[in-house]
């Protein structure tokens, strides 16, 4: 049963994401409204076509960009609109249909019962996950646990999940990097420093081949790269807030 909320909304950034985008779109449409779709300087027609979609689905708004900045920058551009329309929690998902629609009303309600909480995917694979992808995000949320002294992240890299967002633009406004393919793992090591606590959900993940319309902008050696300069940085930023951190920690206990 399709749910609205004043508060609430649905943020799929989109770059280039071929055909699966309008189911995507359309499968979040009939679960929640609103739906947000940032459209990053994508040059393949989708965002004429979302704009014509707008006319029939009262539920839809389309923001374009001009040119491609990256996820974590389509993400900031539309929690900012957001926020002046006053939203309160974005849950974002990607435009390529890997993640589930029909998830979206129990990761909403689990926002709104825990507000000052974010809501994170756990993610659950089916055969059709790349095994190399598989294995190679558990040394990332290795990582990610340390920096945050086991606070609680589940899965670190999946961006399906419901941000507070005046805390997430707040952790944004002052990082220059978090724009990228960095964007989902940086922004939960953050929030964690800021206090925000983790509610992990389980939420099935699939990989669709190129002849089913899959597309992927994942660099294997360029992507791997830029998470590991962001976790030299998060390593140093951990340093530096341990005592804190460490204080937060026996405070729980």
């Amino acid at each position: 049963m399709l749910q609205s909320s004043t508060t609430h909304l649905v943020l799929i950034p989109s770059y280039n994401p071929g055909p699966k985008l309008f189911a995507t779109v359309r499968a979040a449409l009939d679960q929640w409204s609103p739906v947000w779709v940032v459209v990053d300087g994508s040059t393949d027609g989708t965002a004429l076509r979302l704009q014509l979609m707008t006319a029939t689905q009262t539920g839809l708004r389309v923001l374009v960009l001009p040119q491609n900045e990256g996820k974590g920058a389509a993400v900031l551009h539309g929690i900012r609109e957001a926020l002046q329309a006053g939203f309160t929690h974005a849950l974002t998902m990607d435009s390529d249909g890997q993640h589930p629609a029909e998830r979206i009303p129990t990761f909403m309600q689990a926002s709104l019962k825990a507000p000052t909480a974010m809501v994170l995917g756990l993610p659950i694979f089916d055969s059709s996950a790349p095994n190399l992808r598989v294995q190679g995000r558990k040394i990332s949320n290795w990582w990610a646990n340390l920096e945050t002294l086991w606070s609680g992240i589940g899965d670190s890299l999946y961006g399906f999940r419901v941000y507070p967002m005046a805390a997430l633009e707040r952790v944004m406004r002052h990082q220059l990097w978090m724009r990228r393919f960095d964007f989902d793992v940086e922004a939960v090591v953050r929030l964690c420093w800021l206090g925000v606590r983790a509610i992990n959900l389980p939420a099935p993940v699939r990989y669709f081949r190129a002849e089913e319309g899959g597309v992927s902008h994942f660099h294997y050696w360029r992507d791997n790269a830029l998470l590991t300069w962001m976790h030299f940085r998060l390593f140093f930023g951990f340093l530096v807030r341990l005592p804190l951190l460490l204080a937060r920690r026996l405070r729980r206990s």
